[in-house]
């Protein structure tokens, strides 16, 4: 079965202050984009379609694009702050897209075939993509079954602070019910727990499966995620902030009974960088993978 990979890197350049900015964390100046390109081919994607801007366009295809395009068939769509449907004109000072959903959207009429979807700048695991590929070839383009890769939040903290996670609430048939996000979530030696604006305490189970924003799509999500943007506009179109994010849209979907989306445990570990001094955990924890067989030293030289 045909499968994409979509990748979300929009928002890269403004994160790192542009391309070249970016930090590599492999031993051969890999960057994490590299390894998710390089795990979904493993696990049977024959396209990847990077999300990004316009202006990144030059930078990105010279710097990612043009060494992933040689392993993988590669497209390109992209997500402007000024690409709004109905002609809709967003408040002028406003100065940046509208949030994922917006970003899949892009992707409406290039992507054929079921498809993953992913941030840029996440390290989701080997194991997480095998997971999503089995799954994604067991639905056809058509149907509206969904499915998103639930990881332990056990293995999504951050040593450095706080962090901000979707946790999952799930029905008896491992079918997702809510992602209800969940900010000021701690950890200590034996325990994590979220901490809400009074400061209060609340515990979280270190097992708990959190969202990290790997869901499996079918084309079929196009005109129901279109419809949801369409109801978000409405009333945000001049709102200088406001974002129409996957979970929010999914949650209103699953609630109104016009989607299934089947939770997908992993054991694979993600890494991120939300605080500076999480780049030397990320290029430890690579490190240990490629010590261990998971990963070759460079990815791609052969």
């Amino acid at each position: 079965m045909h499968k994409t990979l979509v990748i979300m890197a929009a928002g890269i350049g403004s994160r790192y202050g542009g391309l070249k900015q970016m930090d590599p964390v492999g031993a051969g100046g890999e960057f994490i984009i590299d390894y998710s390109v390089f795990d979904a081919i493993r696990a049977g994607f024959d396209q990847a379609v990077f999300i990004i801007r316009h202006d990144l366009e030059r930078d990105f295809k010279a710097t990612i694009g043009q060494r992933v395009a040689q392993k993988i068939d590669v497209a390109y769509t992209f997500q402007e702050l000024k690409d709004l449907p109905d002609g809709l004109q967003p408040n002028p000072q406003r100065t940046k897209p509208w949030g994922t959903v917006q970003a899949v959207l892009t992707c409406a009429g290039v992507v054929k075939n079921p498809f993953a979807v992913i941030n840029a700048d996440d390290f989701y695991g080997r194991k997480s993509y095998q997971v999503l590929a089995q799954f994604l070839d067991s639905v056809s383009p058509e149907q509206d079954e969904y499915a998103m890769v639930g990881f332990k939040l056990r293995n999504t903290l951050s040593e450095h602070g706080s962090v901000t996670r979707g946790l999952c609430k799930s029905k008896e048939d491992n079918h997702l019910e809510s992602v209800v996000e969940t900010s000021g979530i701690e950890c200590s030696a034996d325990r994590a727990f979220s901490v809400d604006a009074t400061g209060k305490k609340k515990p979280v189970s270190k097992d708990q499966l959190v969202s990290m924003n790997m869901w499996g799509f079918t084309p079929s999500i196009f005109a129901p995620f279109a419809e949801e943007f369409r109801l978000f506009l409405q009333s945000s179109v001049q709102d200088l902030k406001k974002e129409l994010v996957v979970p929010t849209a999914v949650n209103s979907l699953i609630a109104k009974g016009q989607a299934s989306v089947r939770v997908l445990s992993t054991s694979s570990k993600w890494f991120g960088i939300t605080y500076p001094a999480d780049k030397k955990s990320v290029m430890a924890g690579i490190r240990q993978l490629i010590e261990r067989g998971e990963y070759p030293d460079r990815l791609w030289t052969k």
